[in-house]
């Protein structure tokens, strides 16, 4: 009998690719540049499902490119979103789900951003805390930050 991973070069079962296609459809988001709607992607269900899962566990899988949408700032200005198709979606929570119970231990418990069950609500509360224990302060932009 030959074992599921020797015929596959990553870890991706069809029924990550389907709990995941029913987590992102549960959010009801707008399609990507290439225009695919829900009830597109409903029509050929098992067919999308199936390449997904076949590109994603042969490490074939490519995502395409986002569609660009301008979202006015409270300041002032604009903020460029990249919308992502329906399939890269479905992918990106295919590989949020296989790597999250791995990564997150890793990290410290003061990071807060894009961690599950922690906010920026949470940050400010332990930034509040530590400013009464704490008189100094350390502010970095680490888009401009370099070691020397």
């Amino acid at each position: 009998m030959i074992d599921y991973f020797e015929t596959k070069s990553q870890p991706i079962t069809r029924y990550m690719v389907i709990q995941a296609y029913r987590k992102v459809r549960a959010n009801k988001g707008s399609g990507g540049v290439d225009g695919m709607t829900w009830d597109e992607f409903e029509l050929h269900k098992s067919e999308n499902i199936y390449k997904l899962w076949n590109r994603l566990s042969s490490g074939c899988y490519y995502p395409m490119p986002v569609k660009e949408v301008e979202i006015d700032k409270k300041g002032g200005g604009v903020r460029k979103l990249g919308i992502p198709t329906l399939m890269d979606r479905i992918a990106q929570q295919v590989v949020r789900a296989y790597i999250e119970p791995t990564l997150d231990p890793l990290f410290h418990p003061d990071s807060y951003a894009y961690r599950k069950g922690r906010n920026a609500h949470q940050a400010i509360e332990t930034a509040q805390k530590r400013s009464m224990v704490y008189d100094w302060v350390l502010d970095l932009d680490i888009s401009k930050f370099s070691i020397r």
